[in-house]
């Protein structure tokens, strides 16, 4: 099947990601149908006259004055079935925070999940919290969950889409009894945005996690399983009014020390080690809003370096870019108003900003986005139709993108995006618009679709390759050449509880480029078909069963048939907290290098299981055929897995061991082609929800390459934050010199929110 063309980079994220609630709820994401539940469920937010005392026990006095709701309905895996246990939910507010308090009952309290872990960590937990409209459009929401130690989860949901990289300043607290667990939730209204109206209008779903047997999901209004729209079928907050959150100021200054070492020769053991001196470093972030709509932002020699590396991935055999997750804060905060159907915008090309800014305005159905930054060392994907490359560099570049968007009706909306990158002899433009329209309940259109103009950059020492661009007479090489671009996609949907599809076509010429975006293929078209059938017995083992399957044509730009594939599969959600996916290709076939391959027949699988609070295992890959994708490609067998066992022997020790192995052999001779294995380990152990210390160690086989990296962190909240840690990489070289440390780092870094 196409690995990576127009759209959006897919990454499977593993079956953890099913603790988000968007996956969780219900799996066919889909537009709603109406729902009267924000009219029938209201719960009325009590005034008070000052702040509470957090203890989560709910012992404050002023909780009493509170009118609770409960939840009473079983959404998984039941279809609006009475709750298992008894939830009740208090709301008050103040005039700077909205209060939220749960009385979780449990008539089996010993078999609660529950671990003090970092922020955004415990969604294997019991846990409970609120998704929250303060627009009161459907379109997007905030995520506050809660465990029953304060643990934080928070997320930022867009029209189905569940972005956990969001995080803002909240407070929680947890306590456990005999008769089950309490929270308390204080969400300053600073850190929320609402339209500047006396009275609000907020659409709320309350909701609580139960895991046992199943993974039961508890909420305050019944759910259709054939309205996903999750938002659309909450209730409504009433009574929260004259509440002005403007003129707030945020202020981020940081500072570091590193102190680095490495041999003179990476490649060569018998070359001396060295260590650097003592090196520092400093910068100032900085956020205003003025109302509640618009937000102002900047940062001033900002440390993008990232305390997380990023996970191991195997790239033997794939001859496209590899995408990697955003992890820096400057460029999360906000990332869902950037986000497109297309990547048309992807963050980690600015990569080393000497300064950037941020506007961001919303108001009623439109919003807006703005972000400009001078980087110091711009990267490339120089994509292609068969492969990619990707280029670092030093050159000097200035990044502007512009986002707008316009919302009618639930989840329905039209958007433009538009990037220019610029240095001092090239540039790259981008721009287009891109669509969500509901139309009979069930069925949408959706889209985008995106036009570049591109003048090279003159230096072919930087990057030289004589492939041309499909049939045109321009080249990859840096050589200076102007030549536009563009690229479409257009998909029509139908989803609903039982029976769902998705009809898509992608077309990009091949000589797209969007230097500010990951789109890695070019001189492509591709028609796909995929639908999906579940079914939800009752009384069984089975929670719920789905047969779906996939089909395409996949062409170059002059026509010429490169794929074609069809795949059949079923997905299984069992008791024990147990999924299964398994998918074969009885069609695939496939031209590379102009070399036709037929029957690259495989299937491929996946497994997770949470039993218990102290063990869950994910188990992946493919078994069959794959093309040797070198100057010379050839037909093997083969195979790529993953297995990854999470330990938890105590509430505060987390224990998380992966082992990826990649082989493959060729039908003809049986001759090796390549087998290596990435093998990587975590070790945390959690003082407080804020105080952690952490140990990765990880071994590539492919590049014989250890990394051992210990991190001790302390944070009061997301961004007021210190670290203290150390990165040590080794190198194995033949006998008889062996295992030898080629670069090391230690760091220190102090971070401070101050906010007004």
């Amino acid at each position: 099947m196409p690995r990576n063309l127009f759209r959006a980079p897919f990454r499977f994220a593993g079956m953890a990601a099913a603790t988000w609630f968007a996956s969780l709820l219900i799996s066919p994401a889909a537009f709603p149908f109406d729902s009267q539940n924000p009219d029938k469920f209201r719960i009325t937010a009590v005034h008070v006259s000052r702040e509470l005392e957090m203890t989560g026990r709910l012992s404050d006095p002023l909780w009493n004055s509170a009118i609770p709701v409960e939840l009473a309905y079983e959404i998984q895996p039941g279809e609006n079935t009475p709750a298992p246990q008894r939830t009740l939910v208090y709301l008050l507010y103040s005039s700077d925070r909205l209060y939220i308090g749960f009385k979780a009952f449990d008539t089996r309290p010993g078999l609660m999940r529950a671990n003090i872990t970092d922020r955004d960590k415990m969604t294997e937990d019991d846990f409970v919290g609120i998704m929250l409209d303060t627009y009161g459009t459907m379109q997007s929401a905030y995520e506050f969950m809660t465990n029953s130690y304060g643990v934080q989860f928070d997320a930022m949901m867009t029209g189905g889409n569940e972005d956990a990289s969001f995080d803002c300043v909240w407070y929680s607290a947890g306590s456990v009894s005999d008769s089950g667990y309490t929270a308390e939730l204080a969400i300053p209204f600073k850190s929320l945005r609402f339209p500047p109206d006396e009275k609000q209008n907020w659409v709320a779903e309350f909701i609580r996690v139960f895991p046992r047997d199943s993974r039961y999901i508890l909420t305050w209004t019944p759910i259709d399983r054939n309205n996903p729209c999750l938002l659309c079928q909450g209730g409504r907050i009433e009574g929260i009014g004259q509440i002005r959150p403007g003129g707030n100021l945020e202020l981020l200054p940081y500072a570091m020390g590193a102190q680095t070492g490495s041999k003179e020769d990476t490649e060569d053991p018998l070359s001396p080690f060295s260590s650097g001196p003592v090196t520092g470093r400093g910068g100032l972030g900085l956020k205003y809003a003025p109302s509640s709509n618009l937000v102002l932002g900047a940062v001033v020699n900002p440390d993008f370096s990232q305390i997380e590396s990023d996970a191991p991935q195997i790239s033997v055999n794939n001859t496209f870019s590899i995408f990697y997750p955003e992890k820096r804060p400057f460029f999360l905060e906000g990332a869902d108003l950037f986000s497109t159907l297309a990547s048309g915008f992807y963050s980690r090309m600015i990569n080393n900003p000497f300064a950037a800014s941020k506007l961001t305005l919303k108001s009623g159905s439109f919003s807006l986005a703005y972000l400009v930054a001078y980087d110091r060392e711009s990267p490339f994907i120089v994509p292609g139709e068969e492969g990619s490359d990707f280029v670092g560099t030093s050159e000097k570049s200035l990044s502007n993108v512009f986002r707008a968007k316009y919302d009618f009706g639930s989840e329905s909306f039209i958007g433009t995006l538009l990037t220019s990158r610029n240095f001092s002899a090239a540039h790259n433009y981008v721009g287009g618009l891109d669509w969500n329209f509901l139309f009979a309940g069930n069925y949408y259109f959706m889209g985008q679709a995106l036009f570049t103009d591109t003048r090279e950059l003159y230096n072919p020492a930087l990057f030289e390759d004589s492939r041309r661009y499909g049939a045109t007479r321009f080249t990859a090489t840096f050589d200076g050449e102007r030549f536009d671009g563009g690229g479409l996609q257009v998909d029509l949907k139908r989803n609903a509880r039982d029976y769902s599809f998705d009809l898509g076509y992608v077309t990009v010429s091949p000589t797209f480029q969007a230097q500010d975006g990951f789109i890695a293929g070019t001189n492509t078209r591709v028609l796909s078909f995929w639908q999906g059938y579940w079914i939800y017995p009752r009384n069984s083992f089975f929670e719920n069963i789905s047969f779906q399957s996939s089909s395409g044509l996949h062409f170059n730009g002059t026509g010429l048939l490169k794929e074609k594939w069809t795949m059949i599969g079923v997905q299984l959600q069992l008791k024990g907290q147990t999924y299964v996916w398994v998918d074969f290709l009885p069609l695939n076939d496939e031209m590379f290098h102009s070399v036709s391959f037929e029957r690259i027949n495989r299937t491929e699988f996946n497994i997770y299981s949470n039993p218990s609070s102290i063990f869950s295992v994910s188990f992946n890959g493919s078994v069959g055929r794959f093309i040797y994708r070198s100057d010379e490609p050839a037909l093997g067998r083969g195979n790529n897995l993953s297995l990854e066992v999470v330990l938890k022997p105590t509430n505060k020790i987390s224990i998380d061991v992966s082992y990826s192995r990649s082989s493959l052999w060729s039908l003809d001779n049986d001759r090796l082609f390549y087998d290596g294995y990435i093998t990587r380990g975590i070790f945390a152990y959690q003082f407080s929800p804020g105080f952690y210390m952490r140990l990765i160690a990880q071994y590539d086989q492919f590049g014989k390459q250890l990394q051992v990296a210990p991190l001790m962190t302390y944070k009061l909240n997301p961004f007021t934050v210190f670290y203290a840690g150390s990165n040590h990489g080794y190198s194995r070289f033949s006998q008889p010199y062996g295992m030898e440390r080629t670069v090391q780092q230690f760091f220190v870094k102090i971070q401070y929110l101050w906010q007004s």
